[in-house]
Order: structure tokens, then sequence, then C-alpha cells
């Protein structure tokens, strides 16, 4: 009898909160785009807040392992650079990232073999077999590790394991964010504030206007006690039976990409990007806890299987299931400029490009929220068309965007403007000071728009 006079809704004012921090910049998210926010902000003399929900920076590179860096070439121009070099270079140094050298980036058989399970391939390239290019295969822990490391010398305040939960406003300015903690409720205060959410959480909670995406759900694992030598030498071996094993395994997991596993810089140890799983939205906690019940079985399914039948796998078994569910697109602003797939697929250069991916283009336009003052966003979450985000949703493009915010948030700080105000040219600028490409200067393929809309 109960149940049925339970309400629908409840009225739940919010309590006071705590202000714990006050900075020049706060960045919401401590993924890829996030940290790359923060460091670049904190580099141009900014002082920032930093805050996360889960005990770990890295979002999807990390917690939902994500474990190749691609998507950042241009043919054989390495386009992606920056704070996204430097953390390649700071991970292997320390024997946590593999990538092929200039070397032996370019299309033949023997390249192939050698590097395609490392996913140092076009993977949009139609031709065969696909080339090698520049792309980085990393440990997730050795991006924690650096990503800590980087943090600290740059002298950027994080707060880990705080859950934003709503904005702070004046009028259409956002002055704030509050977050849910062990503590309570607390807030941290900033001139502006950067939405790398990955979900556009903050943006949306300001009022910023949005469209609703969706695309494939994943729970990536790691298999370990695997012979990758044996494993490729069947496939390059005995093709016909690699095929047919092959398919079986992919029909047995539900979905994946065609390489559904990838070596590491661990011996032995296996990256998995799948199971895959289609009609699940992001943002419903019922599908995305379907999808990581569902997720788990199909995982188990899948190594069960090649234990049995498949060469190199006859030992291995479950390392891990990456924390984070591979969510790859919900909410998407609804910007002063929204890139279409036209701009994605025709390589599109706009006057007001300050960051880019492997040979398209991203303008300034499409990382401000309409109506909303004193905020921008970066990462997959920005304005974009469903179609484009899916194509333009990286790692590395997304750091990219991260690094020019981060500038665009100092710069408009030091000035005391707007982020609306700050000038493109003087973001550029900044960010080859900082060692990056921000695509002002477009590529030969480029298709130039003349005149901002």
């Amino acid at each position: 009898m109960l149940r049925d006079k339970t309400p629908t809704r409840i009225m739940d004012k919010p309590d006071e909160a705590t202000v714990v921090a006050r900075s020049d910049v706060v960045v919401v998210g401590g993924g890829p785009a996030g940290f790359s926010a923060a460091v670049a902000a904190r580099r141009e003399g900014a002082s920032v807040t930093l805050i996360e929900r889960y005990p770990y920076l890295g979002g999807l590179a990390s917690g939902g392992m994500v474990l190749v860096l691609d998507d950042m070439h241009n043919g054989q121009e390495v386009t992606t650079t920056g704070i996204c070099t430097e953390m390649i270079d700071r991970m292997a140094a320390i024997g946590a990232c593999v990538y092929p050298p200039p070397d032996e980036r370019g299309q033949s058989w023997e390249l192939f073999r050698k590097w395609a399970r490392w996913g140092a391939f076009d993977f949009r390239a139609q031709s065969k077999p696909a080339p090698i290019v520049m792309a980085a295969a990393f440990d997730p822990d050795g991006w924690k590790r650096v990503s800590n490391d980087m943090i600290a010398e740059a002298g950027v305040d994080v707060r880990l394991h705080s859950w934003f939960s709503r904005a702070v406003m004046d009028g259409n300015r956002i002055t704030g964010v509050v977050c849910e903690t062990k503590a309570g409720r607390q807030a941290i205060l900033g001139d502006v504030i950067i939405d790398a959410t990955g979900d556009l959480d903050v943006a949306a909670a300001a009022g910023s206007s949005f469209i609703h995406g969706s695309y494939i759900l994943t729970t990536v694992f790691r298999l370990g006690g695997v012979d990758t030598e044996a494993a490729e030498r069947f496939r390059f071996e005995e093709p016909e039976k690699y095929a047919l094993l092959d398919r079986q395994a992919k029909r047995v997991m539900g979905g994946s990409w065609d390489l559904w596993w990838l070596k590491t810089p661990l011996p032995g140890v296996v990256w998995c990007n799948c199971p895959h799983m289609t009609g699940l939205d992001g943002l419903s906690v019922e599908d995305i806890t379907k999808a990581d019940f569902e997720g788990r079985k199909r995982i188990y399914a899948l190594v069960d299987y090649v234990r049995a039948n498949m060469p190199g796998f006859e030992s291995c078994f479950v390392i891990d299931v990456a924390p984070q569910l591979g969510v790859r697109q919900t909410r998407l602003l609804d910007g002063d400029y929204v890139v279409t797939k036209d701009d994605v697929q025709d390589r599109v250069h706009f006057p007001d490009t300050v960051a880019r991916g492997r040979d398209y283009y991203t303008p300034y336009r499409s990382m401000l929220p309409k109506a909303i003052e004193g905020m921008v966003v970066a990462g997959r979450h920005y304005s974009a068309t469903e179609s484009a985000q899916k194509m333009s949703r990286e790692i590395p493009p997304c750091m990219s965007m991260g690094q020019s915010a981060g500038v665009a948030a100092a710069l408009a700080v030091a000035s005391n403007i707007s982020p609306r105000a700050v000038s493109p040219a003087a973001i550029c600028a900044k960010v080859r000071a900082q060692g990056g490409d921000p695509g002002d200067r477009p590529s030969a393929n480029a298709k130039i728009m003349e005149n901002a809309a």
C-alpha cells in the first residue's frame, strides 16, 4: 500500500555549500581534455583548481582504458602535439608507452604485421594493408603516474573524490560549481569555468542548450597470459582458419572493432576495446547499469571461447575490467557554432580555428556555450552534430581542445574579459609557445573557410 503512495517527485532544496577553494580557473573533469586545460592554464600563470569525481586522473584514457592515442596524423604529418606529445614522451621514458618511430611509418605488409596489433595504423584507410602512422599504445597506470607528475609540477590544486552537482550562477554568468563529497557539499569558485566532464554536466546545469546524442557503450577489459607471438603467427600463417575463429569470437562477445585485441606495453597483456552494446543511453542509470552487467557477462563468455579455440589464448585470464564504462556520446553542446559532418570530412579550416585532430579543425566558437558567460567547453561534448562528433571525439583532439581552452581561460583572466572576447589568434600564439599545434596554419589538404559565420 505504501508503494502506491510514493510520490513521483520530491522537493529537495540544496543545502548551503562550504567554499573550499577559489582560483582564477576551475576545470571540472580530470580526463585528457580537463588535464590538458588545467596544465595549460597554470603554465600561463593562472591559478587553477581541477575537480575530478574519480580517485585518479585520466578519465577514459586511464579509468576507461582507451589505451591507444590515435587520430593525430594527416598522412605522415603528426598534427596533434603539445601536451599530448609531452604525455606520450614521458610515458615512453618510463616504459609505459610504445609507438612506431618515423622510419617505420608507411605502407607495407611487413610494417603492418609489426605494428597493427599496437593500434598504430590508419583505421580510416580503405587500402590494404592499412598504413602505419603515428599512434601510441600506453599503460593506464602509466597515464595516471605521468599526469600526477605533470599536474604537481605545474602547481594545479587538485580535488579528487568530488562529484559535480550544480553550477553557481550570477545571472547568465557562471561563477563556480558545487560538488558532493564525503565532507558534504563543497563550493569551488572561479573567474572562468571549463567544462571538461565529457557529458556537458556543467554547461547543462548552467542552462546551456544542447542536443542529446547516443552511441555504442563498451566494457573495456585486459587479458593477461596471452602468447601474442603465437596469436599473431596463427593469424598470418593460417588466415582462413583464423578468420573463422575470429568471426565466432566476435559473435560470442556481440560486437567489436575489427581487431578486438591489441598489444600493450606490458608483456603478455592485451587490451580489448569490447564488447560493444547498442541502443543504450550513457545518461541513463538503468542503461549504464545494464551495460556493466551485460558487458562482464559477455567478457567471460569470450574468455571461455578463446581459451578453448584460439592459439595464443589457451592460458589467458581477465586482469581487470575498466572501472569506467566506455561512453562515447551523450550531451553535445549547442554552441556559437555547430561543427558538421561535412566540416570534418572536408577538412574545413575556420578563421577562428584553435585546435585540431588528424586532418580536421576545431573553431573556438564550437567551445563556447550560447548565452552563458565565463565558460569554455573542451572535450568530446563540444558543439558538433552527432555524426560529426563520432568522427572527431578521439583523445588527442580532445587534448588539443583542452590545451586551447586552458590558454583561453588564462587570457580571459589576465585581461579581465569574457572568454568569448578572447582573440583566437592570441590563443593560437600561446599554444604554439607551449609547443602545441592549434591548427591555425592549415595543412595543404584543408578547405579554407574565409569568413566566420
